[in-house]
């Protein structure tokens, strides 16, 4: 059971150096932010099953993910219509 902790603690961490270097397009960025997502979810529902917790908690923390993930998405597409492309180098603060 400790190697599965580690090995989820190590898949975050490998999630958060995969979030913070990619800078250059949204939707790897956002990619990377819902893997994050995923292993937190993992963590939460080993550390509930051993302490003996009841799952409700899971459900509100996946309707938070959907809203983060529809959030995230219709980011992308109003930059899409509006850029023309996913970069974040083309964005500019005169722009918004």
């Amino acid at each position: 059971m400790n190697l599965l902790i580690l090995s989820i603690i190590f898949m975050f961490f490998s999630g958060v150096v995969v979030f913070s270097s990619t800078r250059k397009h949204l939707l790897m960025t956002l990619f990377s932010l819902e893997y994050l997502v995923l292993v937190l979810f993992l963590l939460m529902f080993f550390f509930l099953l051993m302490v003996g917790f009841e799952m409700y908690f899971i459900l509100v923390f996946l309707t938070f993910t959907v809203c983060e993930g529809a959030l995230g998405l219709s980011v992308l597409v109003n930059m899409i219509r509006s850029h023309g492309n996913d970069l974040l180098s083309s964005l500019s603060v005169l722009s918004w």
